[in-house]
């Protein structure tokens, strides 16, 4: 039945109030989407019947999400990962498989129910698992690739398990090949078949698409049309799906192939910003549908077998991928986060269970009860994933000492800075940052979470270490209580709000610098303590601007005088540095003003007084704004009054400040 106007509404606003409230509490927005699924669906408030085209409509979130994921990983990166595709995940879809197999035999039930059973429960979810790693930052630690090579090979595995379940249900026998006149059991010949055509298909995307990709991207951008741009992408994504499909393979599988192969050509970020809306919007419906599937029913009726269900893709599943990942030589605490990453059903387990429930081989109760485990494992993940540091800590002994390790090589390696800038990233903005400091001679010490990235730098000479910058044994590590100043050079809102909120805890007169993409988020992280808040979209238009109008005739001071208005408006800490400045000001000018913070210590002179009392304009000082521990940024007025604790953001020139702050601190 198609979803009505109507119905489609419901769904929206349902879906819109739920996100908000999770977001509001600091949950994963998917889990909202689940929620609402369960809520609207036709087994609790019926608002909206089981859609067969919204179902279907929302399989192609995960036909995107394979598609960016292919834009992650080319061939030459999966080459590089082929052990842990090809051999990690691989030992996990057959360690597993045989663990339920073998619960479902002495369960009662056949052979046939415990092979598909099996392959159902080895296969995790890939929409879930990337979108709470990317949205942790966490697609480039270690337990993040081994998480990302497994799904992978889980997504291939899809395939024979999609032509083996249709020919479980053909009756037991064997057929006559015409052609060479002998007989083969069908199974047998099905899947020879099914192999056959995997590696043909296989081969001639892989081949043929590498020639082809390059040259008919670069005819479709030099039209010159976005729309134009858009459309191809569509196209090359779903025509490879469908060719895939076609093919008796997965949809997803040639999602992923198409961005693998878009991933070798120079518009791999284009495609990938332009793709995000499809995959986001998809995505959230796909959640969605499988909340509606929840049935409360069968959780009070087949208690048992939900619980079974659970137990094998809970505890059972983390400690067998857990288990495998460190036979495979990786730390006690990245076998148990792949392990927490992983230990879930996965959206091609409701669809290998939907194949199943048509050819009858597993009871109908049984299919439910597995069902309802499913979405219950998913939504629990986010919590797991969100609280797996902590449980790694408590259940991994050497993970305080490799924590510890860590810790010590970046204490060591920041031990001699002082007076220096945290860089939060060191990715092209955060390398293009740290040239510039260099020059002006100003020391940085850089974090980030590539360990390739940080190999290299080191390696030729920068001052870069692998760690998290949202952790507070991190950042102190990186001398904190010894900066100047906290940068943080990628666009991640989520991540730089922890930041914040850890900075304004330990340290709350240090400055924080913060890059965004758009103006969106501006409030929100000045709200939460950053001293400045650098939009890319606006300061490419300024860009932009001042060299249009240059290129036009308009005079060089002109321009200066007009872009410095443009940020004076916007930016509030660029008042500062542009107020007085002539065009051939020298920039080490003792009377170039600038900005200082300042924190009241408990018996500074100033604590009790209003901000007129102190007559801080005899110094030409200016109290910008203050900050006051567990409040935003204060805009003060003359009437305000300062107490013991609060950081004053002082405008004026050096000599002026240094007069001021004997005023505010001694009287």
């Amino acid at each position: 039945m198609p979803i009505n106007l109507q119905s489609f509404l419901v769904l929206l606003a349902a879906a819109v109030i739920t996100v908000v409230l999770c977001r509001k509490l600091k949950l994963p927005a998917m889990l909202g989407y689940l929620l609402v699924g369960m809520l609207i669906g036709p087994y609790a408030l019926g608002l909206i019947q089981s859609s067969d085209e919204a179902s279907h409509l929302a399989e192609y979130g995960i036909v995107f999400l394979m598609f960016t994921l292919g834009l992650e990983f080319n061939l030459a990166k999966l080459n590089a990962m082929r052990r842990i595709v090809f051999g990690l995940g691989a030992a996990q879809v057959a360690a597993v498989l045989i663990c339920v197999a073998a619960a479902v035999l002495f369960a009662g039930l056949d052979w046939k129910a415990g092979l598909i059973l099996g392959g159902a429960a080895a296969m995790s979810s890939t929409a879930m698992v990337s979108k709470l790693l990317s949205d942790r930052s966490e697609l480039n630690a270690p337990h993040g690739q081994n998480a990302i090579g497994i799904l992978l090979f889980q997504d291939l595995a899809v395939v024979p398990f999609l032509i083996i379940i249709p020919a479980l249900s053909l009756p037991d026998g064997s057929i006559t090949i015409p052609w060479l006149n002998i007989q083969v059991d069908q199974l047998l010949f099905s899947l020879f078949l099914a192999a056959i055509k995997i590696v043909f298909v296989l081969a001639v995307l892989l081949s043929l698409g590498q020639k082809i990709m390059r040259p008919w991207f670069n005819l479709v951008a030099k039209q010159h049309a976005s729309e134009l741009f858009m459309i191809n992408i569509l196209l090359v994504t779903l025509g490879t799906a469908w060719l895939t499909e076609q093919a008796g393979l997965s949809l997803a599988l040639g999602a992923f192939l198409a961005g693998m192969l878009i991933a070798e050509t120079e518009y791999r970020y284009q495609v990938e910003d332009d793709i995000r809306p499809f995959r986001d919007l998809l995505l959230g419906l796909f959640f969605v549908t499988v909340g509606m599937n929840l049935n409360f029913s069968i959780l009070i009726s087949e208690w048992g077998i939900v619980l079974a269900s659970l137990l094998l893709l809970g505890p059972i599943k983390v400690a067998l991928i857990a288990g495998l990942a460190r036979l495979f030589g990786n730390t006690a605490g990245t076998s148990l986060r792949t392990g927490f990453a992983l230990g879930q059903g996965g959206e091609f387990a409701f669809v290998l269970l939907a194949l199943t429930a048509q050819g009858g081989l597993v009871p109908s109760n049984v299919l439910q009860a597995v069902t309802a485990g499913v979405i219950l494992s998913m939504l629990i993940t986010p919590f797991l994933i969100q609280h797996s540091d902590k449980l790694v800590l408590r259940l991994a002994s050497s993970e305080w000492m490799n924590l510890a390790a860590n810790l010590h090589n970046i204490a060591v390696r920041s031990m001699a800075a002082n007076g220096h800038v945290i860089l939060c990233g060191f990715g092209r903005s955060g390398q293009s940052l740290a040239r510039i400091l260099t020059q002006e001679d100003i020391h940085f010490f850089a974090l980030d979470l590539d360990p390739e990235k940080v190999r290299e730098a080191t390696a030729a000479g920068e001052s870069v270490v692998f760690g998290d910058a949202a952790k507070r044994e991190v950042l102190l590590a990186a001398g904190l209580m010894r900066a100047r100043a906290i940068i943080v050079t990628y666009a991640d809102t989520h991540s730089a709000m922890k930041i914040l909120e850890l900075a304004h805890q330990i340290r709350p007169e240090i400055p924080v610098i913060v890059r965004t993409q758009d103006d969106s988020d501006i409030d929100l992280l000045k709200n939460a303590g950053a001293a400045e808040v650098v939009a890319e979209i606006m300061e490419g238009s300024l860009m932009l601007a001042s060299h249009t109008m240059m290129l036009l005739g308009v005079p060089l001071n002109k321009v200066i005088r007009r872009i410095r208005e443009v940020r004076e408006a916007r930016y509030q800490l660029i008042r500062g540095f542009y107020r007085g400045l002539n065009e051939e000001a020298d920039e080490g000018d003792r009377s170039y003003p600038r900005l200082h913070t300042l924190q009241l210590t408990q018996n500074a002179h100033a604590i009790g007084y209003t901000i007129a009392e102190l007559k801080l304009e005899q110094f030409q000082v200016e109290i910008r704004s203050i900050r006051r521990r567990n409040m935003p940024p204060i805009q003060p007025d003359a009437n305000f009054q300062l107490n013991s604790g609060d950081v004053l953001v002082l405008l004026g020139e050096q000599d002026n400040l240094a007069a001021a702050e004997m005023l505010l601190l001694q009287g």
